[in-house]
């Protein structure tokens, strides 16, 4: 039986897209993302827990995300899990866990900074999807 791994989020950014251009032509987008969930303590009071989560974006995902992401947009990334490992300046093994984005929607149109003025109630939501590489194409 074939394994799963996706990711779906809703959220707002946290910070504006870092995007960095790597030797052979390859771009990534790398970017933070908070997600809130709500519960009700033992006392009855309502409590936020948000949960960051940091997002990269590869090829032309990377370069639509520096063109049209901001802090504080709400978006939709659907992805997958992915852990790697690296040695910090110390030769300590440090462990980095993010979600690989294959798609991202635009669910609002400015940052919540600029949320005092009305959007358009009609703007429907922009995506974006990672075109798969050709060697991974099933046939």
């Amino acid at each position: 039986m074939a394994s799963v791994n996706k990711v779906i989020l809703i959220g707002h950014l946290g910070k504006d897209p870092e995007v960095r251009h790597l030797e052979g032509g390859n771009t990534v987008a790398n970017f933070t993302m908070a997600t809130n969930e709500y519960y009700k303590d033992k006392q009855g009071t309502r409590v936020e827990r948000t949960e960051w989560h940091t997002i990269a974006a590869w090829r032309n995902l990377a370069e639509l995300a520096e063109k049209y992401l901001r802090k504080g947009q709400q978006v939709y990334v659907e992805g997958r899990i992915r852990t790697r490992q690296y040695q910090d300046k110390d030769n300590q093994t440090r462990y980095v866990t993010e979600i690989v984005a294959e798609e991202i929607s635009l669910l609002s149109s400015r940052p919540a900074a600029e949320a005092g003025q009305p959007a358009p109630a009609a703007e429907a939501p922009t995506t974006f999807r990672q075109e798969p590489e050709l060697d991974q194409l099933p046939f």
